[in-house]
Parts: C-alpha cells; structure tokens; sequence
C-alpha cells in the first residue's frame, strides 16, 4: 500500500507500511529475528555504512520487522517518518539528546509524566539544560518563558494524569512566530493518531509509549517518534544508537504491528465506554470534581472539540475525603485493576501522587494542579455497566 494512499484510518492502520512477503507468501509480516544481516560483498556493506544505500546492517540500526511498523506509525500520524524504542521514555530521551545539548533551554508544560518531568528538572540539569515549566494553556506566559537559547517547546494534550487540554494548533503558531527553529515536541499517547495528528496542526515531533493504546494488550514495552525524516534520521544515528541504545526487538514490534489492526476499533470502544463511566462519576455524591475532555464541564473541552476526533478513554477524579478516601475506594474495587499503565483491554486505576507522578515533590504537585487525592482511571474494554457497578460497590467502602 503507497503511503500517499487515501484511504481511511482503520484501512491504513491494517495495510500501512507492510511489505508483500515474495518468497513464502505469508499474509502475516515474518518476525526477522536476526542480529545482523549479509552483505553481498565489501563495496555493498561500504556504501551501507556510509548511508550511500539503503539496507539493513545490524538490527540496532534497522530491521525489516521494525520498518513495516515505523513506517505504519508515521503514516497515521501523517509525519515523514517514525522511529520505534524499546520503551517510551526511550524515544522521549532519545528525541530529547537529539535536540538538546549544554547551555540550551526548554519550555515545558508543568503536568508531564511523571519520569519525563524528572528526566527534564532533574536528569537533563545535570549536563547543562535548563528547563522553565509553565502552564502552556496560558500563551502570554508561554511566550514570555521563551528565551534566546530556547530549543524546545514540549507539552502533553492530553496531559498525565489531570487530563489538561492544550492548544497544539495556537502553540505551534505562537513558537515558529517566535523562532521557526525551536522544536515542539508533543507527547501524543494519551490521544493517538486516530483521535489527535498534532503535525497536522505545525507540530515537529510526535512521541508515544506504544506500551500504551497502539499495542493495546499489556505485554509490550515499546515507544516510537514521529517526524520530518532528516530529523528522525538524526535520532536513529544520535539520540538512539549512540546516547541510549534503546532499541526495539523484532518480536515486540510483531506483537504492535498485530495490535494496530484493531486500534480504531478499540479507541472507539474505550471512548464510549469512557463517556459512560465519566458521567456516572459526574454525578456521584463522593466524587468532588472529574478531569474528562468529554465532558462540558471540562475547561478543555471546546480545545478538545476542534483538535481531537473523540475523547479518548482516560479519566481522571478527585474523590471527596481526599487520598484517604481516594485509597478506601481503590483497595475496593474487584473488576478494575489497581495498577500502572493505561490503554489496555483491561481497566486500570492508580494514584497518581504516589505512584505514576511520585517523582513529583508535594510543593511540585500542587504547583502543577495535580491534587493528592486525584485519581487516574484508564476505562478498559469491558461493558460499561461493569465497570460502573464495579466502581459503585467500590465506594460503598469510602467513609
């Protein structure tokens, strides 16, 4: 399939980037489950090392498994070109030693992941990158962070775990305005390609833990970036094979490739389902207040409209009793799992403050407006009325 195909997301998200086995005829991508690979003689392996001619030369720097899902990513992103890690924090600080070096600057949302905010104010600071983070919803203050050596702007929408919505479109414009040459970096995992394609809207590189919805079964470890090819080319010959070497293996890559076949059928489902669950929580009497782009009450919800195809299926609230409270009802719950990660086929909750965002200070946390009672609830695949009834026993238990 051509990658400039027109085709629908579900169709591309199948046929994208595959490549025709010619020998066996096998419907299924081959797992090419090598370290390294033959040239065919001396003058072959030279111009391959010296990127004279494409091919493969070892499975650190390429491998055909790993090609056919880069090139998937990129295309439903609508970017240039993809690039697969073997996790998501792997292709954030592989992006971000591309971009970054001594003496530069970034402008960062204050609600990051919480290992991406300590990679950012506590990792990168210890080789001379200095990080400023404000609230990205408020432009005026965004463009006042910005300094002469600023290099990257980098935001998530929605963002872990308060479900805060930026602006990508209106961000993009106020940077370039600036400086064309700084680059906006998005974290779109909560989102997906299919809901949200933040180049589209003038962002450089799009990140993701594919560990996350892309996969969407809890038994991969993986990330990817997306963007203009000569930058993610930079990544693969820098960022990845010389500072982090986080690399994805072949198998892994099959398992996100046999993924993928179903992703907008799954984003559908967890939206709706989602939409369920968060107009129950609406309404509870021991809920205080619901992070949800779907709902109206969401102060990001007409950003949320323009810029994203749906809400997305994760939800976060503050339970009334704060994390006492917020504890007694997740030591209750039977059908929702008390655990970290999200995107899965099984429901997931956790907390936040001590868990996810615990690199986080308290004086951090309350900075970033991430309460310590709020709670993160990834809704699953099950029947709505499941869940709900799950949670409904869940709080019997709050006092």
């Amino acid at each position: 399939m051509k990658k400039d195909a027109k085709a629908g997301f579900a169709t591309r998200a199948i046929h994208a980037g595959m490549r025709k086995d010619t020998v066996y005829g096998a419907l299924t991508a081959p797992i090419y489950q090598t370290s390294t690979f033959i040239f065919k003689d001396c003058e072959q392996g030279a111009r391959r090392f010296t990127c004279q001619e494409e091919g493969f030369i070892y499975s650190r720097l390429g491998n055909p498994t790993l090609m056919m899902l880069e090139d998937k990513i990129a295309n439903l992103e609508g970017a240039e070109a993809g690039l697969c890690f073997s996790s998501g924090m792997g292709a954030i600080s592989s992006v971000f030693w591309t971009i970054l070096k001594a003496g530069d600057h970034v402008v960062a949302d204050s609600v990051l992941y919480g290992c991406t905010f300590a990679l950012l104010s506590h990792g990168l600071a210890r080789y001379g990158v200095e990080t400023t983070f404000v609230d990205t919803r408020d432009l005026a203050a965004l463009k006042k962070a910005i300094k002469p050596n600023t290099k990257m702007v980098y935001v998530e929408t929605p963002a872990n775990p308060t479900l805060k919505i930026v602006d990508l479109d209106a961000i993009a414009k106020l940077v370039k305005g600036v400086n064309k040459d700084i680059m906006c970096v998005v974290d779109n995992t909560f989102a997906t390609p299919y809901l949200q394609r933040p180049i589209e809207l003038g962002f450089d590189v799009t990140v993701h833990s594919t560990t996350k919805y892309i996969n969407g079964h809890g038994d991969v470890i993986a990330g990817a970036a997306c963007g203009k090819l000569d930058f993610i080319t930079q990544v693969r010959l820098f960022g990845q094979k010389d500072m982090t070497g986080s690399v994805l293996g072949p198998q892994e890559a099959f398992l996100i490739l046999r993924g993928l076949k179903t992703l907008q059928i799954r984003m559908e489902r967890h939206c709706a389902t989602a939409m369920e669950v968060a107009a129950y929580l609406d309404k509870h009497p021991k809920v205080e207040k619901v992070h949800f782009p779907g709902l109206k009450t969401h102060d990001g919800y007409e950003i949320a409209q323009k810029q994203m195809s749906g809400p997305g299926g994760m939800i976060s609230f503050e339970v009334k009793g704060g994390r006492k409270a917020g504890a007694q009802l997740l030591d209750n719950l039977e059908l929702c799992s008390l655990a970290v990660s999200l995107g899965d086929a099984e429901t997931l909750i956790e907390h936040p403050a001590s868990m996810t965002h615990s690199t986080y200070t308290a004086e951090e946390l309350k900075e970033a407006g991430i309460p310590e009672g709020l709670v993160r609830f990834s809704v699953g695949l099950e029947d709505a009325a499941d869940i709900i009834a799950d949670l409904e026993q869940g709080f019997t238990h709050v006092k």
